[in-house]
């Protein structure tokens, strides 16, 4: 069995981050290794929360899996709350990633914004770190203040291209932008191939909702589906519908939660996607 390794926060309520990477990945049948950079009471769209920074235990961590020789097919980070934390991942790059695949999502912004805990010295950090990864999935705002390229709410085709060249010279071998609608009523994802000179895009039907996680279950799927050996067109292809359709019976779902999406209704789903 393969085993891949995922760095991000814990929020013990919410349906995000490692509570939905380490499900989803385990379904998809990868041994999940989880290293939290955080634990939250609840995430942060809630009225309050707690909140407890895990950056002194991530070295002593890594120490431990070395004295067990403990080795990974793939690296996966997601949200990493501090600069300090981004600079720990190139260690750790260095040490359980260079023999698999290491899957940087640099979730910073949205619609335009960074989030409000972050500034441009954390772009600027973020985009050093997508120059150690093999694939990276940004979306568009956060593809925007990686490369400098002025943000656009209304784009056209030529310009996804220009982010993704752009974004490509970073260093990663495939670049997926996510969140990319190329024509009303649709969204998906496109990307750049840069060994092959290809680039991908996928579009399906937008679901008239948004709610907090779809992005950490994107992206967990997607490398789940790359660790069973999918090439990464086809891994993009599952985890866009695969996300647009747990959107979808979530809103189906008259007790649905606020706070994120019911993946868990849909694993069964997921499994017997092709």
């Amino acid at each position: 069995m393969k085993r891949i390794l995922t760095v991000q926060d814990i929020s013990c309520l919410g349906k995000c981050s490692i509570t939905i990477a380490l499900p989803v990945i385990s379904a998809l049948g990868t041994e999940c290794v989880i290293l939290p950079t955080a634990v939250l009471s609840n995430h942060t769209l809630f009225k309050s929360f707690t909140v407890k920074d895990l950056s002194d235990q991530i070295e002593p961590i890594c120490e431990k899996w070395l004295d067990e020789d403990v080795k990974f097919d793939g690296v996966y980070t997601g949200y990493l709350g501090t600069v300090e934390q981004i600079e720990m991942m190139k260690k750790l790059f260095d040490t359980f990633g260079k023999d698999g695949i290491v899957f940087v999502d640099p979730v910073m912004a949205d619609n335009g914004r960074l989030y409000p805990a972050f500034d441009m010295e954390y772009a600027k950090k973020n985009t050093e770190l997508c120059s150690h990864a093999d694939i990276i999935v940004p979306n568009i705002t956060e593809a925007c203040f990686m490369t400098g390229m002025d943000y656009r709410e209304e784009y056209d085709e030529s310009y996804i291209r220009e982010l993704l060249e752009r974004l490509t010279k970073l260093g990663a071998g495939i670049t997926v932008l996510t969140g990319v609608s190329l024509s009303e009523g649709k969204t998906g994802v496109m990307g750049y191939d840069r060994e092959h000179d290809e680039f991908y895009i996928y579009q399906n039907d937008k679901v008239g909702a948004m709610f907090h996680g779809t992005g950490d279950l994107f992206s967990s799927t997607v490398i789940g589906e790359i660790m069973k050996g999918r090439d990464w067109k086809d891994a993009m292809r599952i985890a866009a519908d695969y996300t647009a359709h747990t959107i979808q019976v979530t809103l189906d779902d008259p007790k649905k939660p606020w706070y994120g999406v019911d993946f868990e209704a849909t694993i069964p789903y997921l499994i017997n996607m092709e």
